[in-house]
This record gives C-alpha cells, sequence and structure tokens, in this order.
C-alpha cells in the first residue's frame, strides 16, 4: 500500500434498529485501523433490490477508493445478494487497484496489480466466484424462509389483524410532502430526499407506487 492508503470500512444496515456501530467495533477488533471519516453507511438499504452503485452512500465507495486502497466489509453480502453483483463489484473494484477484505473469515481479494501470476489471479477469481454463489444462495434461503413464514401467518384466521407488513419509513405528512414536491417541474429525487428527510429509495417507492404506500400508511394507522 501507498503512504496514502487507506482503509474503507462499508456498512449496509437494512431496518431502522440495526446500527453499523457493531460492524465497526467488530473490524476494529479483528486489527484493522478505521477512521471514523472512513466509514461509510447505508441505513434502511435493500441488498437484494438495490445494486451498490446505486445506493445513497455506496455511490462514493466508486469516487473515495483509490489504487492501492482496501475496501473492508463485514461480509461479501454487505456488496450486493446475487453472484452477478457481487461479482462484478469486486471485479470492478479489484481492476481499479482496491483490495477487498472481508472481516469474516478474513477473506481478501487482491487488486489486480499485486497479481501478476496468472495462477494466482485465477485462484482469486475462483474463491470470488464461490463466495459470491454463496451469497446468493443464502439470500435465497433466507428469502424463501421469511415468504413461508408471511404465508403462514396470512393463512391464520386473524390474518388482517396481525399481518401487516414492515411499517412505512414515512409518516402521511412526509407522504403529501414528497407527492407535492414530485409534481414540482425540475425537482430531482435527490432534492426531495433531503427536504423530507427519508431515502432516495422511500422516494421511489412512493412515486413508482404511490397507491401502495397509502395502503401501508392505511394498514399502520398512520
Amino acid at each position: 500500500m501507498t503512504p496514502t492508503a487507506k482503509t474503507v470500512l462499508y456498512v449496509r444496515v437494512s431496518t431502522a434498529g440495526q446500527t453499523s456501530d457493531h460492524q465497526l467495533t467488530q473490524a476494529r477488533a479483528a486489527g484493522y485501523e478505521i477512521k471514523d471519516n472512513h466509514v461509510i453507511t447505508d441505513h434502511g438499504v435493500s441488498g437484494v433490490k438495490t445494486v451498490l452503485k446505486e445506493r445513497d452512500q455506496g455511490r462514493r465507495l466508486y469516487d473515495l477508493l483509490q489504487p492501492g486502497d482496501t475496501l473492508l466489509v463485514r461480509w461479501v453480502d454487505r456488496l450486493g445478494r446475487t453472484y452477478s453483483d457481487v461479482k462484478q463489484v469486486i471485479e470492478h473494484f479489484n481492476a481499479m487497484g482496491v483490495t477487498v477484505k472481508t472481516v469474516i473469515n478474513n477473506m481478501t481479494f487482491e487488486a489486480d496489480y499485486k497479481l501478476e501470476d496468472p495462477t494466482l489471479r485465477a485462484a482469486r477469481d475462483a474463491i470470488l466466484a464461490f463466495m459470491s454463489a454463496i451469497a446468493e444462495a443464502d439470500a435465497k434461503a433466507k428469502a424463501e424462509a421469511r415468504q413461508a413464514g408471511i404465508d403462514h401467518v396470512k393463512a391464520s384466521p386473524d390474518a388482517k389483524r396481525k399481518y401487516r407488513g414492515k411499517p412505512p419509513s414515512f409518516d402521511r405528512a412526509t407522504f403529501a410532502q414528497v407527492q407535492n414536491m414530485l409534481s414540482q417541474d425540475g425537482v430531482t429525487i435527490s432534492e426531495i430526499a433531503r427536504e423530507a428527510g427519508i431515502s432516495r429509495q422511500t422516494v421511489h417507492r412512493i412515486k413508482d407506487d404511490p397507491v401502495k404506500a397509502e395502503e401501508a400508511l392505511t394498514r399502520w394507522g398512520m
């Protein structure tokens, strides 16, 4: 690594109740020196539905990381949950000279310039393909288990009372504010998200399916 090289920890937490603190603590306990301003966190973002470069903070990595840097994640599923997404992201950063490491099991995917030997590069790529497949299989298994639980609850006699789904990340006033701003010419999704205090993904959900957003508010008595 060059004298100016840095280690950047990327954290993705999918629910409001989760924080990045435990992942940072775990990384530091593993021996990584990470400055507070080198922790990039995406809150409330689905790794299945949103690729890294489309996440609010994930996009920062593409500007922040430089050749010689290290991108650290708890596990490869933080970067994506499908085989193609995980593989594409790590290959992109490796090609630009960034090494990708995981806290769990201390997996290392070296930057291309560090692997002049084609055999070593082939070994790295084989491990990357395997880990990417594992991430997708794990995501699929969890999704199927979740759906099975949802189907079970929906089939119960008091399903309407019990099953309301995930509570909306916005209230009715915010919903109205977003709809009003969406009707204005020249207002970007990022501007709406910043003004309303919600994520870009939430703005997109309201924009793409306002009826569904309204139904969620009603289910939760909001």
